[in-house]
């Protein structure tokens, strides 16, 4: 009985390589914090709010995600947003808790203050938000706290401080109000 030889095969191996910018970079971009992207002129927040894009994502519209830095801030809320054109997303990158404010969605010019409600995310999970959810920017827990923040490319372009009018803010998908100007009142939040 003869042997039956199979045809010879070839086998590459492949090493794993470490997921770096410039090794992705025929691919890709990793998506992260990169402290060598200069962060956007918003300064709601006195600084403590970074906003960087940092990678080129494309859709049918304008949607981009930019990861945040957050640092610690007062857990005092001035100031109250909704976008009428997308359900904006918060994601965080690092397992670290966060806390959000929200007042109930509508296309009014003011959101519904006496519904506020304030929420703890454990930091395992992101949210997406109804379109026109009145809500202010997350609160950090922690300095340093990367959030992935989904959202049209016009929400973020109405924060720049170019785009700001007596402390607020009207894009075609942004309105941002100020709330000690419109009702006098600011919110604090306990944990």
């Amino acid at each position: 009985m003869n042997a039956v030889t199979s045809p010879k095969r070839e086998v590459r191996v492949l090493k794993a390589k470490k997921a770096t910018p410039e090794a992705l970079a025929p691919y890709g971009e990793i998506l992260g914090y990169n402290p060598n992207v200069k962060p956007l002129p918003i300064d709601f927040y006195g600084g403590k709010a970074k906003v960087r894009r940092v990678v080129n994502f494309e859709s049918d519209g304008d949607t981009e995600m930019p990861v945040v830095t957050v640092d610690v801030r007062p857990l005092e809320v001035s100031h109250m947003e909704r976008h009428p054109k997308h359900t904006q997303a918060f994601i965080s990158l690092q397992n670290k808790p966060f806390v959000v404010v929200f007042a109930p969605p509508s296309d009014a010019e003011l959101p519904e203050v006496d519904k506020a409600e304030a929420f703890l995310f454990d930091g395992e999970s992101g949210f997406v938000m109804k379109k026109n959810c009145w809500h202010e920017f997350p609160f950090a827990l922690f300095d340093g706290t990367n959030l992935l923040v989904v959202l049209r490319k016009e929400a973020t372009n109405g924060l720049t401080t170019d785009q700001v009018y007596k402390n607020e803010a009207v894009g075609p998908d942004l309105v941002k109000r100020d709330l000690e100007a419109r009702f006098g009142l600011s919110f604090k939040v306990e944990i």
